[in-house]
């Protein structure tokens, strides 16, 4: 048995049985800890909480804000100089590349998981984090992409929820009455994120990714002929025009608009808690009309991949290699554990739990989640919004969240050529009739097998 586990056990023995004390041997000055969860007002939060540890543990964490954009140069300055903080909230895409980097600690990551309950978190966000059969990081929080969809047509025409290419398709055929509804308002504008980011949901809801274990993965025909045809039906459904994220919420607001794909952060505006994105279905901007006739989708598939996917976003803490280990593996347990609840109400909306409950409560944490007030201008929790159904839909869809890249080791790879714009372009190319499928998918290969 290694000193460190002997070690963590007796604090996280210590922080089970409620002591307000640490064991001597682990008792630190301070620990450091990045968040690029800045805002004032999640600052506060997160105060708070180092604040609750601290009188827990007498272990005191100073609470770092660090810019999202600055966070992977911070990061490899501070690794080099051998200064890097204790523990780091981070988003995905620095997950396994910090691994191989060698500025996580991934066996204190997996002893903090393993010593929680591996079993209590998403499988995943899990998977997504593996690394030389280890977890890199904790995973905290996610949402994933969803088509938000008004489930009153559906029903009123007996069309089955959109959770296949073919159903969407047939939803299309029945709903599509344009300028009164449009069908779905899909993502054109290839300059923009939006599309990249519903474009590799569509292409993974068929199971077709541009890499493998060894790099760069020629695209195969027929399946992605596939995704191109389903895209090219939903495109045709929409209004014309350059349509991002702006349209597609907008036109949904208005009840103009059958399907849009977008992130559970339009749940909160969607019920009419949001002055500067009001719904205008009608003349009431508080109104929660159009939140009770809606339902969502977060996994869905396409012909060549029957159990879909989902696209998932998901955080993590990463204990690092220049830590004070025992402390920080106590802070992050804390955070994920009994102050489990506080993390996710830093911003309840956006910060879906990733662990479910404990081993004896399973749902503890989702219940707890579930009753958070979001919202801007007016706050509810979102089981005064929304069908428990629908909230334990978006939960769900991180069971089977996924990215390019993540399983296969090449997640760098998978985001140069996401961030070339290269698949928006052509896809766009194809939908305005430039090139046939076929052509088009010779073309992603060719200029894709280039981007390493």
């Amino acid at each position: 048995m290694s000193i460190r586990w002997t070690l963590s056990t007796a604090l996280v023995g210590a922080l089970a049985a409620g002591s307000m004390t640490v064991p001597a041997a682990v008792q630190a000055e301070d620990l450091r800890f990045w968040t690029t969860e800045n805002q004032p007002a999640r600052l506060v939060r997160q105060e708070e909480m180092a604040a609750d540890f601290e009188a827990l543990t007498g272990i005191s964490v100073s609470v770092i804000p660090v810019e999202e954009s600055e966070l992977g140069t911070r990061a490899t300055a501070a690794f080099a100089a051998g200064d890097l903080p204790d523990v780091i909230y981070h988003t995905l895409q620095y997950t396994l590349p910090w691994a191989e980097a060698g500025i996580l600690d991934t066996e204190a990551a997996t002893e903090v998981i393993e010593g929680l309950g591996a079993g209590t978190f998403a499988p995943g966000a899990i998977a997504m984090a593996q690394y030389e059969g280890e977890t890199a990081s904790v995973p905290v929080d996610g949402w994933t992409q969803m088509i938000v969809y008004r489930a009153d047509l559906f029903a009123e025409k007996g069309l089955e929820p959109p959770t296949t290419y073919a159903n969407v398709v047939a939803a299309l055929e029945a709903l599509h009455n344009p300028p009164e509804m449009y069908g779905f308002v899909a993502a054109t504008k290839v300059d923009e994120n939006f599309m990249s980011q519903v474009l590799e949901h569509v292409f993974l809801a068929n199971g077709v990714t541009p890499v493998g274990a060894d790099g760069f993965k020629a695209l195969e025909e027929g399946p992605t002929t596939e995704v191109l045809e389903f895209y090219k039906a939903i495109t045709e459904a929409s209004p014309p025009g350059e349509l991002f994220w702006k349209q597609s919420r907008e036109l949904y607001f208005a009840g103009q608009a059958a399907m849009i794909i977008w992130s559970p952060f339009i749940l909160d505006e969607l019920a009419g808690l949001r002055d500067a994105a009001p719904p205008t279905i009608n003349d009431d901007p508080t109104t929660r009309e159009l939140a009770a006739v809606t339902s969502v989708v977060t996994t869905f598939a396409g012909p060549s991949n029957p159990g879909g996917a989902a696209w998932g976003d998901v955080r993590y803490f990463g204990i690092t290699q220049d830590a004070d280990t025992d402390n920080a593996m106590a802070f992050v347990k804390y955070s994920v554990d009994e102050g489990f609840t506080k993390t996710l109400a830093i911003a309840p909306e956006g910060k879906f739990p990733v662990r479910r409950g404990t081993m004896d409560e399973p749902n503890k944490f989702l219940e707890a989640w579930s009753m958070l007030p979001v919202g801007v201008d007016r706050k509810a929790p979102l089981t005064d919004l929304y069908p428990a159904e629908t909230i334990a839909t978006i939960v769900e869809g991180l069971e089977t969240a996924q990215r390019w890249g993540v399983t296969e080791g090449q997640l760098s790879l998978a985001s140069k050529m996401i961030n070339s714009q290269v698949i928006n372009r052509l896809v766009r190319e194809y939908i305005d009739g430039d090139r046939d499928a076929p052509s088009t998918v010779a073309a992603l290969n060719e200029e894709l097998a280039q981007i390493n």
